[in-house]
């Protein structure tokens, strides 16, 4: 990886690309689905979603763990990693903290939003979600449980997607 574009950057010139970053990975994660949608179908591009958002996690944690020196474990541990996880950023979760429990909603879902105003259906996630937070907690400490609560294809009230 060649990083000497990055040396003559300013602060706000990092901060400007890192926001680019950000919105182009939520982009080409967007058209990956909605492409393996056409060619294939909507229930393809739903079983692969879970399959590369039951790995992609996984890897994202340990690389986490290194490169931050994350030593926590359970769900102090598992919060300081979801908090640098790139979807936290982009999508905003509502993190609720209690004792022995995280509880993670989704007030308002990009994806799901930009689908439903082209006139397309929500996307069955439920089960790509579960994936995700699954490998993700399991890497930071195989204690942590995690339970869908609700998520598409569930019904969801106004104002939340997922939780």
């Amino acid at each position: 990886m060649d990083l000497t574009v990055f040396e003559k950057m300013d602060e706000s010139e990092l901060r400007s690309y890192l926001e680019f970053l950000l919105w182009n990975y939520r982009v080409v994660d967007g058209f990956w689905f909605l492409y393996v949608s056409e060619q294939f179908s909507q229930q393809a591009a739903e079983r692969i979603n879970e399959r590369v958002w039951g790995k992609v996690p996984e890897l994202v944690a340990k690389d986490f763990i290194r490169r931050f020196k994350i030593e926590e474990r359970g769900l102090k541990g598992f919060l300081k990693a979801l908090r640098l996880f790139p979807w936290c950023i982009i999508i905003g979760y509502d993190i609720e903290e209690k004792p022995d429990e995280v509880i993670i909603s989704v007030p308002r879902c990009a994806p799901q939003v930009a689908r439903v105003k082209k006139g397309l259906t929500e996307f069955e996630c439920k089960t790509m979600h579960q994936s995700e937070f699954d490998s993700f907690a399991r890497v930071i400490d195989d204690r942590i449980r995690v339970e869908c609560l609700f998520a598409p294809p569930d019904s969801h009230p106004p104002g939340c997607f997922c939780k």
